[in-house]
């Protein structure tokens, strides 16, 4: 028997369901199928593929009651939220619907002596390689645009969430995308290397750690091989003079909270203008006292467990030094809290930027919050990061959001608003954060290559 995928359930620690990894000439083979598959899907006419990803998504929407429950079970997720299908509908609807343009050729130029125009085309075999954390919503940011611009993908689903790949497969082949052209696939890291080497795909998408991503792109250095990577992330949150208090203090906290803090997107750091710091801060703490920490399966529960324990041993370490090094804890351990999994949500003040809390990424509910005295402050500690995901600026005036978001080293500015994914913008970051871009138009030009064409016509 080969290499055994484990998914540990964080409510209780047992094994919740477990799968065999495929051996690497399985795998071989698998990416085989894809190769030989993509071309008669690519011939396909578009509106046509479009079709049968937009019966994919809502066959996973029908299994809707049957996922929420099973989320929780794999990574904790409180049942409460409902899942993942109205962001999933949004993400794959919105690039359905932009695909015609998007796709569409670019005119050069036409006159009696020559057509130019440019063609985008698909890369070929893709490979997904998605995360635990939001497990449906990440994969259809890539999977959509994939397979309605014709290229064929192989899903590699992280252990965390072993079951997911399977009902995307399961969804989406019932729709009628046949098996060949979308594959949910087990993989351990090594055959996945060794893929990547090997040439087997034109295009990897990968989200996760920066640790991850740098093993992806040692295993395609000198295949020329395209990468999209989207990594870690230590998000700011800023927090003007002039802003809605309310607002920002519900919004920023809930960003740095919800999932138990486990958000690509999610708030790790927040800069409150002095005037307003202390009600910040007070208001906050209102608000994370209030949570309930239990089972996710409990109707009640406001955050569950971390999706698995050394994900809370790595949070608590980073308060446990930060509160060595002066910061002030401000939430009371909930009973709940079982030393493991379950990790009480908490606030940390006199916290400085020498602190791992401020610095790396935590992927927990913490966050820790500064006051600042004005724009340049804040802009100078915002940049003070090797990551750039996304950054929240709270104020009434949009001029000097812009401002501000125009030096922030950042993918993506919110003004008065966090931890959100706008299917019509591009999702992108910079530094550690990683490099390329999904979703919008900039999604399929990542997910195509551009084919020019020079068409000289004949004289008579």
């Amino acid at each position: 028997m080969g290499h055994i995928l484990r998914c540990i359930s964080p409510i209780d620690g047992s094994v919740y369901a477990e799968r065999e990894a495929l051996s690497l000439d399985a795998a071989r083979q698998a990416a085989a199928r894809a190769r030989s598959a993509q071309a008669s899907w690519a011939a396909r006419p578009l509106q046509e593929r479009i079709a049968l990803v937009r019966a994919g998504i809502a066959a996973v929407g029908e299994m809707n009651d049957e996922v929420v429950p099973e989320l929780a079970h794999m990574m904790g997720r409180p049942v409460r939220y409902g899942g993942e299908f109205a962001g999933f509908e949004e993400r794959g609807a919105h690039m359905a619907a932009i695909a015609e343009e998007a796709l569409a050729d670019i005119a050069v130029g036409e006159d009696a002596t020559v057509k130019r125009f440019i063609k985008r085309v698909p890369h070929g075999v893709v490979l997904v390689v998605a995360p635990w954390n939001y497990p449906y919503m990440t994969a259809i940011n890539t999977l959509a645009p994939a397979l309605i611009a014709g290229n064929t993908v192989l899903l590699k689903h992280a252990t965390q969430t072993l079951l997911v790949g399977e009902r995307l497969a399961r969804a989406f082949h019932s729709a009628g995308v046949p098996k060949e052209v979308f594959q949910n696939v087990y993989l351990d890291h090594a055959t996945t290397s060794a893929l990547i080497a090997e040439r087997a795909f034109d295009f990897v998408n990968f989200t996760g750690s920066v640790g991850g991503g740098r093993a992806m792109e040692q295993a395609a250095a000198g295949t020329f091989t395209g990468l999209g990577l989207e990594l870690g992330g230590k998000d700011p949150g800023y927090v003007m003079e002039d802003a809605d208090l309310d607002a920002a203090v519900a919004t920023l906290i809930d960003a740095a909270m919800f999932n138990s803090g486990q958000c690509c997107c999610g708030i790790e750091r927040i800069y409150v203008h002095e005037r307003l710091f202390e009600a910040f801060v007070d208001k906050a703490v209102a608000i994370v006292e209030g949570y309930r920490l239990g089972n996710p399966l409990a109707a009640d529960t406001d955050i569950g467990p971390m999706a698995n324990i050394r994900f809370a041993r790595e949070v608590r370490a980073q308060i446990d030094e930060a509160l060595a090094a002066g910061a002030k804890a401000h939430i009371a351990r909930k009973p709940e809290d079982d030393g493991a999994a379950y990790l009480t949500p908490q606030l940390l003040t006199r916290v400085t930027h020498e602190m791992r809390v401020m610095r790396d990424e935590s992927f927990g509910p913490v966050v820790g919050i500064m006051p600042v005295a004005d724009d340049e402050e804040a802009i100078r500690l915002m940049n003070d990061s090797r990551f750039g995901l996304t950054a929240s600026l709270w104020t009434a005036d949009i001029e000097r959001a812009q401002r501000v978001g125009d030096r922030v080293e950042t993918g993506t500015v919110f003004m008065n608003r966090a931890d959100y994914l706008d299917p019509g913008l591009c999702w992108t970051g910079c530094k550690d954060t990683g490099r390329g871009g999904g979703l919008s138009v900039i999604g399929y030009h990542n997910l195509t290559r551009p084919k020019s064409y020079y068409l000289k016509k004949t004289t008579t």
